[in-house]
């Protein structure tokens, strides 16, 4: 246990607890350990799986004046998991610096930024930095933002997504460090304009986001030449009131079926994303919110266009449920609506319980993010049904919290019938979770 606990200690060990030294410099950062494991597996050709997942962040930055110049070092590991699980650069990305960038504040509330960095934007629904899972997504480039008032503004990117090393299996079970690379093979830019109370209490979201790539010496992709173009209107939750959230997106572009050598045919992309949700938060004990929530996004039909929504760099955490070795919804090829409940006994218990039937918006296409596919649409739309729960406790406020999860996926037809559907019952997943924020 000593080596599978020594790159975060020493990482940790580096800095003390909230240093802030006497130049404008500070360093903060977490370290996160996670037992969790799944059963009933639904992906194909993957075995269930029991792990440790340790996390890491150490981040520091300097500022004198109007400049700034910062870093960000990742260690994420997993151990004690099956060869065969569903482990991926997605929980695995040791000793990385995820972020190492340069600014300046142009006054006026006009920032630049240039290097790598990691990104929330909007909702996180297309572009975040993740949270539950191990690994996040960085991206290598220059931003720029102008926040005239608080909540109205403007950002503008041009950036390379870092590719996540290692990726090959052997590198991966063995935690093995590589530095992940960024490439003009695959570039992704854009822009998001924000205002606040720009319809009575609820806020106004436009973006426009353009993902390009094509193959490159060290992999092969679908060449993705997609345009994202969409808004969001979102009124944030209060006690004793309604909140609201909609959000749609269409994408446009060209698109390659699949990511082998043979395959040269670019297909024209019509694709849609949309979310809404009601809720309402009230007074009282544990200020209990209820909300109900519908999420659609196209899959694709086959034929001449494709239709498959592409998420781009998106969370699905706070949608979905837990992802990691879990995660069987994304927002592809999905039709779901969603009952849940939020609780908050005192600032430092919160909690909620969902449930989410799942059905599929094209019964050719494979459902969401589990891989199971029916071509010839025999197996039906409906997938089965999600519950999930969460509870966190703050041990020690604001520096040492406790979370634990359950998830059941009860499967329908389809993730039992179709042709490569695992035959391993419903799905059950769990985790516990400490983390230490200094």
């Amino acid at each position: 246990m000593r080596h599978v606990l020594a790159p975060s200690l020493l990482l940790a060990a580096m800095i003390p607890a909230g240093a802030q030294g006497q130049d404008g410099f500070t360093l903060d950062g977490s370290i996160r350990a996670r037992v969790e494991g799944i059963d009933g597996q639904f992906r194909p050709a993957t075995d269930d799986t029991a792990a440790l997942l340790l996390r890491t962040f150490v981040a520091g930055e300097y500022r004198h004046g109007a400049f700034r110049i910062g870093g960000e070092l990742e260690d994420a590991r997993v151990y004690f998991e099956r060869r065969h699980s569903s482990v991926s650069t997605t929980e695995v990305n040791a000793i990385e610096p995820v972020q190492a960038y340069v600014g300046a504040d142009l006054g006026g509330g006009a920032a630049v930024q240039a290097g790598r960095f990691t990104m929330d934007l909007g909702s996180r629904r297309l572009i975040s930095r993740q949270s539950f899972r191990n690994t996040t997504n960085a991206f290598t480039g220059a931003r720029f933002d102008w926040r005239p008032a608080k909540g109205d503004g403007v950002t503008a990117f041009w950036t390379m997504p870092q590719n996540r090393l290692p990726d090959d299996r052997d590198g991966i079970l063995s935690n093995a460090v590589a530095v992940d690379r960024e490439t003009s093979a695959l570039q992704f830019f854009g822009g998001e304009a924000r205002k606040a109370q720009a319809i009575g209490a609820a806020s106004a979201e436009l973006y426009l986001f353009r993902l390009a790539e094509r193959d490159d010496r060290d992999f092969l992709t679908r060449n993705r030449r997609l345009w994202t173009i969409g808004g969001r209107i979102v009124e944030a939750p209060h006690a004793g009131a309604f909140d609201v959230e909609v959000e749609g997106a269409w994408q446009g572009g060209t698109t390659r079926a699949t990511a082998t050598a043979s395959d040269r045919t670019d297909l024209p992309v019509s694709a849609y994303l949309i979310h809404a949700r009601v809720g309402r938060t009230f007074r009282g004990p544990w200020s209990p919110r209820l909300s109900f929530a519908y999420d659609l996004a196209s899959g694709d039909g086959g034929g001449r266009h494709y239709t498959r929504f592409d998420t781009l760099f998106g969370a699905r955490t706070f949608d979905f449920g837990p992802t990691s070795f879990y995660g069987p919804v994304g927002r592809a090829n999905l039709s779901s609506p969603e009952a849940r409940l939020e609780v908050t006994p005192d600032k430092r218990w919160d909690g909620y319980f969902a449930v989410r039937p799942l059905w599929l918006a094209s019964a050719s296409d494979g459902f969401a993010s589990t891989g199971v596919r029916d071509a010839t649409g025999a197996a039906g739309r409906y997938a089965g049904t999600q519950i999930d729960a969460r509870a966190r406790y703050w041990l020690v406020p604001n520096r040492l919290r406790l979370a634990s999860g359950v998830a059941l996926l009860a499967k329908s037809r389809l993730l039992r019938d179709a042709p490569n559907a695992p035959a391993t019952g419903d799905t059950h997943y769990g985790f516990t979770e400490i983390t230490y924020s200094f």
